[in-house]
């Protein structure tokens, strides 16, 4: 994470930590995950903060503390240890759990992100220990204000919101989704150095239609069915005006993990309106077509010589192939042709006009072809011979051994992106990609899968991961005051991710850079989001920074410890 200028540091942290803090003192200080350095106080600021004593007298300085934790992390036998462990951290130490994220993030990122977080979610009832974020329900109405005015920090620029009907490929699990946004958050600031405290996970419970969770005694959201219908959009309404009311109109408001039907209607009703994107949609677009374009480097194929088939038509599937239709007419094609290149089969088979087994949403009206009807989704690799397949739709094992054999028998380097999350819910492994493609494929996926070799050749699958691009969207929304989210910005990301997959990583199979360079790369994309938005009349900052990468990283976040100088702190009667 790139340091920040002193003026940086004056403005940000602190000014909020001195300016707003100074009367915290003693234990106080301790208890406070933004202030509390543990060990790592020196004796002077021991002295200094009134916590000489609570302390054992040794000194441990951060780096010492990351061993520290990192003895503790491989001491856990599996992961949902190595969450609870890691959240405590966060709880209690806020650099340090960043310090750790950043300088172990391949480590970390299936911990605090997916899979993981996916199997905290389940269990969230039982895991649950200290309060992260609001809970919003749906007998709130008219009185979401106050209960935002509730939050402590009045300094709020990013919120991620669920109402957790569709938690990754889970499903319903209600308030037990707020591991999302706590997980997403923690990416802003991990990869993107957005600051901690700005950030705010918020759920909105309207209820459950699990009925496991609803006969759960853990359960901690509303033990109701779910809310549907004219109170729901009341709700969001009322929410929407009062996040702009509380935090300005500048706020950046992420949805995530809503059901199919009202993410898309919140989307388009939303969008124009407030500073808001859905990262389902959205984000795994923006994700997913630049590994597409990636791979084309490997391939040798021009995009508009592709044809792609999308097992499922939800959100990342129409999201994705929304974004496709934008990138195919950039490089050349009208949209009735980009639209030609897209076949979409969901639940009921093939997506064709005039389906005689039910109507079609919108959304999937717009890509249904003219052809037959085909139900199966082998059958449909068979007929359409496609360049790439891409699943979405959390059905596993849905690209079988006929579907990856015949992808190899068409193409020479088949693009196969089994894009599915949790790991459980992959349409294949990366082994089953390349051995039955006999190491041909071009392989992506939303989990991560070790290295597979395959003929003497080891390949390192790319993960299509959507922490590449929201947290470097979210930075320069938020320092560059942008306050609606345009399509182009996805797709703009998208193009720069794309570039920034080195030769090396496509030899090996990556069509995504490593993880171990993810903090870079999600700097790099708020950069370039940054000189986009300034081309386009985006951005409400004025005037332009003079360099926009300067500008960018002295917003960054810094996960070193402050130095807390005695001049700063007064309390009533006592100077020091």
């Amino acid at each position: 994470m790139a340091e920040k200028s002193s003026s940086a540091i004056g403005s940000t942290e602190k000014g909020r930590h001195y300016a707003n803090r100074l009367k915290v003192r003693g234990i106080d200080v301790m208890r406070d995950p933004h202030l509390n350095k543990g060990m790592g106080f020196t004796l002077k600021e021991r002295q200094i903060m009134g916590i000489h004593g609570l302390l054992p007298p040794a000194l441990l300085d951060q780096d010492g503390q990351v061993y520290q934790v990192m003895q503790n992390f491989h001491r856990w036998e599996n992961n949902l240890d190595r969450y609870i462990y890691l959240m405590s951290l966060q709880d209690r130490n806020e650099k340090l759990f960043y310090r750790v994220i950043t300088e172990h993030v391949e480590l970390m990122m299936p911990i605090i992100y997916t899979p993981t977080v996916g199997l905290a979610c389940q269990k969230y009832g039982m895991i649950f220990r200290k309060p992260r974020g609001l809970y919003i329900t749906i007998h709130d109405i008219g009185h979401v204000y106050e209960i935002l005015c509730n939050w402590p920090v009045d300094e709020v620029k990013a919120i991620v919101v669920t109402d957790g009907e569709r938690i990754l490929g889970l499903g319903d699990l209600g308030a037990y989704g707020m591991g999302i946004p706590v997980g997403k958050l923690s990416l802003y600031t991990a990869l993107a150095g957005v600051q901690p405290h700005t950030c705010l996970p918020i759920t909105i419970d309207v209820g459950t239609n699990n009925e496991t969770l609803l006969n759960d005694p853990l359960y901690i959201g509303l033990k109701q069915k779910r809310e549907r219908g004219p109170a729901y959009d009341q709700l969001i309404e009322e929410f929407m005006k009062a996040v702009v009311r509380r935090y300005g109109e500048n706020v950046l408001i992420q949805f995530e993990d809503f059901g199919n039907n009202n993410a898309f209607r919140l989307l388009e009703k939303y969008r124009n309106k407030y500073c808001t994107f859905n990262d389902d949609i959205q984000g795994t677009a923006a994700v997913a077509v630049a590994g597409i374009l990636a791979s084309l480097n490997i391939t040798k194929k021009k995009l508009s010589e592709n044809k792609f088939v999308f097992q499922g038509a939800g959100e990342a599937s129409i999201g994705i192939a929304k974004l496709l239709v934008m990138a195919l007419m950039k490089s050349g094609l009208s949209k009735e042709e980009a639209v030609k290149r897209i076949w979409m089969v969901d639940s009921k088979g093939l997506i064709v006009k005039n389906r005689p087994a039910g109507g079609l949403t919108d959304h999937k009206e717009e890509f249904a072809q003219t052809h037959a009807p085909i139900d199966k989704l082998e059958d449909v690799v068979s007929t359409v011979k496609p360049t790439a397949i891409i699943g979405a739709a959390a059905q596993p094992q849905a690209f079988n051994e006929k579907i990856l054999t015949d992808m190899a028998k068409f193409n020479e380097r088949p693009i196969i992106f089994a894009l599915s999350n949790p790991t459980s819910k992959a349409e294949c492994t990366a082994e089953q990609a390349y051995t039955i493609t006999k190491g041909k494929a071009v392989f992506a996926s939303g989990s991560p899968f070790q290295p597979v070799t395959v003929g003497g050749k080891t390949f390192h699958p790319g993960q299509g991961n959507n922490a590449y691009i929201f947290p470097g969207i979210g930075l320069t929304a938020i320092v560059c005051d942008i306050r609606t989210i345009p399509e182009e910005i996805f797709l703009e990301s998208a193009e720069v991710l794309s570039k920034l997959v080195e030769k090396s990583d496509l030899e090996e199979g990556r069509v995504y850079p490593p993880l171990s360079k993810i903090v870079e790369v999600s700097t790099t994309i708020a950069i370039k989001v940054a000189e986009y938005a300034y081309k386009n009349n985006l951005a409400y900052r004025h005037p332009k920074p003079d360099n926009l990468d300067t500008f960018i990283r002295s917003h960054q976040y810094s996960v070193d410890y402050q130095t807390f100088e005695p001049e700063l702190y007064e309390w009533p009667g006592h100077k020091l």
